[in-house]
């Protein structure tokens, strides 16, 4: 049996051998004399450098790794010499001479406890995805931060002003300033509710109960919102096409979905913001159409994501990204495109879905 090579069994009890080839991450290893025994094609891949060009190679010339300040992570760590009660380094990101990003760990293997290392064993993994987990995270906090700052300072400012000028103050100016910091308390309270469906989506705890919805009385209850708010009720058209099935579906996160999109048709479409509802593959298809300029085919395949905006800049970012999450926690799908009449058209399909009973 190669060295690359070990044999496990199944819950049949059947040998079956696993290869370092079948492994997701890179893998070197390296003998007593640090001379690499074992060099999978994951760890080519990352690295750029052929098995054939590895094996046998002292591992420092193979893998000469450096961190982020520029020191030889090899004569930082000293895995042949040292302290003999080591048995691993955790992992942590360090540079290719060509500038390749890597997560590396490694494990000391020793004979007996305290022992000299008869094997050096190294996985490989590529740093980009980590990267990008920490840039998107790095820019949801200052996207909170800068969302959050706004309405606080104008709570504290308003706040300060009435507790100290509360009696040279008119009745319409304490009107004003309360409705101020109601609206900026609501403000904070919308982007605390959308961080939060972000961390559920993110960690798949999105929960959805189901229970018997009428989608056209939804869309109906949320134009009446609208126009009670002050939108002209010319403004909307709801087109309820054919029969629908039974449809269990969690209402609020419903209400939210219908209600995000056409919203976001009223700030960023123009003319009447269309609703069609129609059935669809045993359960319903729900489409939101405006008549403004569309969105761009070059910026289709970002609108779903975090922190997407589109040019009347405003808002976090994040009401798509969580309005995906929320059809998709229904095991549905949604896309966007171009509405007959020219402007953008968000569609969402949604099965039927069966009571939480059942």
């Amino acid at each position: 049996m190669s060295s690359g090579q070990a044999t496990v069994s199944d819950h049949g009890g059947c040998a079956a051998l696993l290869s370092a080839e079948d492994l997701p991450d890179g893998l070197v290893v390296a003998n007593d004399q640090g001379r690499v025994i074992t060099f999978n094609r994951m760890a080519a891949r990352l690295t750029g450098v052929p098995a054939d060009h590895a094996l046998g190679k002292d591992f420092r010339d193979v893998l000469p790794l450096h961190d982020p300040e520029g020191r030889d992570w090899w004569k930082c760590t000293d895995p042949y010499g040292g302290l003999r009660i080591r048995v691993r380094q955790p992992e942590r990101r360090l540079l290719m001479p060509d500038g390749r990003e890597l997560m590396v760990a490694a494990r000391y293997v020793r004979d007996t406890p305290c022992g000299e290392v008869v094997r050096l064993v190294v996985t490989l993994r590529d740093a980009s995805s980590r990267a990008t987990s920490e840039r998107s995270s790095a820019n949801l906090v200052s996207m909170v931060a800068h969302e959050l700052r706004s309405p606080l300072t104008s709570v504290k400012g308003f706040i300060a002003t009435m507790l100290a000028k509360w009696h040279r103050l008119t009745d319409t100016q304490k009107i004003f300033m309360l409705e101020t910091v109601n609206a900026d308390a609501d403000r904070v309270t919308r982007l605390i509710t959308e961080l939060l469906d972000v961390s559920r989506i993110q960690s798949g705890r999105m929960e959805v109960r189901r229970q018997l919805v009428d989608l056209g009385e939804r869309v109906r209850r949320i134009i009446a919102g609208r126009v009670a708010a002050g939108e002209p009720e010319d403004r909307f058209r709801l087109d309820v096409r054919g029969p629908l099935p039974e449809m269990w579906l969690d209402v609020d996160k419903i209400d939210q979905i219908i209600t995000n999109l056409v919203e976001n048709g009223l700030r960023h479409g123009a003319g009447t913001v269309t609703i069609v509802i129609e059935p669809y593959k045993g359960g319903a298809a729900v489409s939101v159409r405006d008549e403004g300029e569309g969105i761009q085919p070059e910026a289709v395949p970002r609108v779903f994501r975090q922190f997407w905006r589109g040019k009347r800049r405003g808002g976090t970012g994040l009401g798509l990204f969580i309005v995906k999450g929320l059809v998709e926690a229904h095991g549905g799908t949604i896309t966007v495109g171009r509405a007959p009449s020219g402007g953008a058209e968000f569609r969402f399909t949604v099965p039927a879905g069966t009571p939480e009973f059942v």
